[in-house]
């Protein structure tokens, strides 16, 4: 790449980082012309492109780009010293095409309306509306773990492989695409990352690959956690970049499905993150509450602590650290904290509905 080349990306660059912290101002315009115009085309075709095949091609980009990283590296050491300004030239002008691509390809999402104004939810709730609302949960919850164990002590175990499981997604989300045409998951693009074992270390269930919009889940993580973090994923992949948006509509997906297993995912999801706002609030509440819940249910919310907890290292955090720096980068201010969001837009979506 020529020198002249290099040195318009790098100020492109710039130029970049100026539009972007402009952008957050026009949610607005970034909703109807992005989320729900350019991008939906662009996500489609990646999906038809790369959702036929049964490996994962973005963990396959991220491998090879590491190894031509380290070897460029390698055989560039010694300009970081003789050609110290070519050096970062190059580094600059890689960094601005990534960055391009990474926001056109999906980032742009970041910066959309949030979800509960297009639905025309409030943003807040008060502690009586989620302790009806987790009480509402607990029936509900206790209904399905009883229906599909015939006792309420045994955890929910799903009788399917983790590849039917995603084959199923799609069909909660045709459920909803009835209500809203936008959520319409067609083609579908989920698969078990090549990467499995170090996103377990590293605490993560799944991750989308933005530039191949293939949804990356966990392969090592419970079968009782597979509906709800593929729904997630696939969530990511319709544009919902917002991590509480994304639990959000992810939990819908894995409720609005006809599969009672997913309905069950789905709603002792939601109970789980409701339990967690009311300790807050409330930790006398909680544990009066506890004893009301099915010890099935309780089990598996303890499988899938004993799952982490086998993990546990100490780069673990680190990395955590590191995510929530990089959605706070990305138009996301309260960081992974943003998760606990869900429960706003839970409470007040099923303010006036049946669960």
């Amino acid at each position: 790449m020529r020198k002249n080349v290099k040195l318009i990306l790098v100020i492109f660059f710039g130029i970049q980082l100026l539009f972007l912290s402009q952008l957050k101002h026009y949610p607005e315009f970034v909703e109807q012309f992005y989320s729900n115009g350019l991008y939906v085309f662009l996500s489609k075709l990646s999906r038809y492109i790369f959702g036929w095949i049964p490996f994962s091609v973005g963990d396959i980009l991220y491998t090879l780009a590491g190894i031509y990283l380290i070897r460029w590296l390698i055989i560039n050491r010694k300009r970081i010293i003789k050609d110290t300004k070519n050096w970062f030239l190059d580094i600059g002008a890689t960094l601005s095409i990534v960055y391009f691509a990474f926001h056109m390809l999906w980032a742009f999402n970041y910066y959309r309306q949030p979800l509960y104004k297009s639905l025309n939810l409030k943003a807040d709730y008060t502690s009586e509306e989620l302790v009806s609302f987790t009480k509402r949960l607990i029936l509900k919850s206790n209904d399905l773990q009883f229906q599909l164990t015939k006792n309420d002590t045994v955890k929910v175990e799903l009788p399917y492989s983790k590849a039917e499981i995603f084959n199923k997604v799609k069909d909660g989300y045709q459920t909803l695409s009835e209500i809203y045409p936008h959520l319409e998951y067609h083609p579908k693009s989920i698969k078990k990352s090549i990467y499995s074992l170090p996103l377990t270390y590293m605490g993560f269930s799944g991750y989308l690959n933005p530039f191949t919009n293939e949804a990356q889940v966990n392969g090592l993580i419970s079968t009782y956690k597979f509906p709800t973090t593929s729904c997630h994923e696939a969530a990511h992949q319709l544009g919902y970049a917002a991590e509480n948006e994304a639990n959000f509509i992810g939990s819908l997906a894995a409720i609005h499905n006809d599969d009672t297993y997913f309905k069950y995912s789905g709603y002792t999801f939601a109970l789980r993150y409701c339990l967690a706002e009311v300790y807050k609030r409330d930790p006398e509440l909680y544990e009066k509450l506890l004893p009301t819940i099915n010890k099935g249910i309780l089990k598996n919310y303890q499988e899938v602590k004993d799952f982490w907890n086998a993990y546990e290292n100490p780069i673990e955090p680190i990395f955590e650290v590191t995510f929530d720096n990089f959605l706070k980068a990305n138009n996301q201010s309260s960081g992974m904290q943003s998760y606990s969001y869900v429960v706003a837009l839970l409470v007040n979506y099923y303010t006036d509905k049946n669960l």
